[in-house]
């Protein structure tokens, strides 16, 4: 039986199998009308051993409708989940839905703005949304310090010549990036402003470091801890009928799908998922074209000076004014999110509210995937993709036609390891446009008429009980 390739016209570097077949999803089809049968429990309380929160009080960066805090054993931790629960008229689903977004960014991604919610769209179609922000992202990030580990590293004797030494490192670090734009762009930028820019930018980073207590974690950290803890809370506080989850993950939340699949198969263990979806992410990026290629040269530099934590979001705010205004020298940059014209509001907000600070440790465990053999556990042992043809759950694999970041090659690399009869294959993106880029698959323009229902119809036929 060959799985479900769903195409367009984008032609690709590589065999699809059938285009057509009784369980086709078209990218141009409505709101799928789905029968499922049973409903939505009551949510329960959870129960005393989660010791989990539910705070009556959003702080005003959370659009949802109810903010959870869901603490990592052996950890200081405390992990944000934003709910969005379905309105009383929205079609009963069986489970509940788990999001998962990408490397360095908060819930904000999946909730830009009303008209462009992820979040939102689902918990309308009757899913009982839940956006997951793993440990230094968000609100998770603000809720994780204990007093005495403030005190602690505040009191240290050379904490200050720390913090000094680090924002120079950090400093030398983007000196790098700079140089290797500069080798890059077609049209040099106004590197000195620039400079100046992420300059102040680590400055502002700097005077945040007496509250980054323990950003010293990697891609494994998120897989078995903060992964089975949340999936926990969200079980046992929604109690559906089989204890079983939907999940949908975009970017490293979808490769975050991707190893717990395979690491669970490896393990004759249950997942926990009833199925899954898998937005622009593949565990093996060798052979694709990936814009992140070109930031592998900075990754020996990286671990050579010690820096121990890359802001992202710093980085990426200071260089926004070059790419979204006269005389746009980093334009060019854009295609990195969107190929739709995004609004530059919400383009602006997505830039400035999304990425935050990620451990160097992190980013270098995730440059494995661009290795021969693909992802790699943290002893180096462990190659997720051997077992992701051993799983038993159902994937939908997501591609834009135009994701510079994960090409449609790089999620086919990992697509066509998973057994055929439970795999569906989508290419989104044709000759003549709409096109999507890397977060259009999220909140492009044209995601919520053709990428949503796809996504939908995928999930609800896989929610029978």
């Amino acid at each position: 039986m060959k799985p479900s390739i769903i195409r367009t016209d984008f032609r690709l570097p590589f065999p699809t199998g059938r285009s057509d077949h009784s369980g086709l999803i078209r990218s141009d089809a409505g709101p799928p009308s789905v029968s499922v049968r049973g409903g939505a429990t009551s949510p329960a309380p959870p129960p005393p051993k989660l010791r989990a929160v539910k705070t009556a009080e959003k702080p005003p960066i959370c659009t949802a409708d109810e903010i959870h805090y869901v603490p990592v054993s052996n950890s200081d931790w405390k992990l944000a989940l934003w709910r969005y629960t379905p309105p009383p008229d929205a079609p009963r689903r069986n489970r509940p839905l788990l999001l998962l977004s990408g490397v360095g960014t908060n819930a904000v991604g999946y909730d830009l703005d009303p008209e462009s919610s992820f979040a939102r769209h689902m918990s309308g179609q009757g899913f009982d949304t839940w956006v997951v922000e793993f440990r230094g992202a968000g609100l998770s990030a603000e809720r994780v310090y204990s007093e005495e580990a403030v005190r602690a590293l505040s009191g240290t004797s050379n904490g200050a010549g720390q913090y000094s030494s680090l924002v120079s490192l950090l400093r030398g670090l983007s000196k790098r990036i700079l140089n290797l734009m500069e080798r890059q762009s077609s049209v040099p930028p106004p590197f000195i402003d620039l400079q100046e820019r992420i300059s102040s930018s680590l400055e502002d980073f700097e005077k945040q470091l007496d509250v980054i207590v323990k950003y010293d974690w990697d891609f494994d950290h998120y897989l078995e801890e903060d992964v089975p803890a949340v999936m926990e809370y969200v079980r046992t506080h929604c109690k559906s009928k089989d204890h079983k989850l939907l999940a949908v993950g975009h970017s490293m939340g979808g490769i975050l799908l991707y190893a717990m699949l395979s690491r669970c198969a490896s393990e004759g263990k249950d997942t926990g998922l009833a199925s899954v979806a898998t937005l622009g992410s593949s565990l093996d990026y060798t052979s694709s074209r990936s814009s992140l290629k070109t930031l592998l040269p900075l990754a020996d530099p990286a671990q050579a000076l010690n820096v121990p934590v890359i802001p992202i979001g710093a980085l990426i705010a200071a260089a926004h004014p070059f790419v979204s205004r006269p005389p746009y020298f980093l334009s060019c940059l854009n295609a990195q999110i969107t190929a739709q014209d995004m609004i530059p509001e919400l383009l602006e907000k997505l830039v400035m509210k999304n990425f935050g600070t990620v451990p160097a440790k992190l980013l270098l465990q995730l440059t494995s995937a661009f290795r021969e053999g693909g992802l790699c556990d943290r002893s180096g042992t462990f190659f997720y993709k051997d077992y992701i043809g051993k799983t038993n759950v159902p994937v939908l694999a997501v591609a834009g036609d135009q994701d510079l970041i994960c090409p449609p090659e790089a999620v086919y690399e990992t697509a066509k390891l998973i057994p055929e009869h439970l795999l569906t294959f989508k290419v989104f993106g044709e000759p003549g446009g709409p096109h999507y880029a890397h977060y259009d698959l999220v909140g492009g323009l044209m995601a919520a008429d053709q990428v949503y229902p796809c996504i939908i119809d995928f999930l609800c036929r896989h929610d029978m009980v």
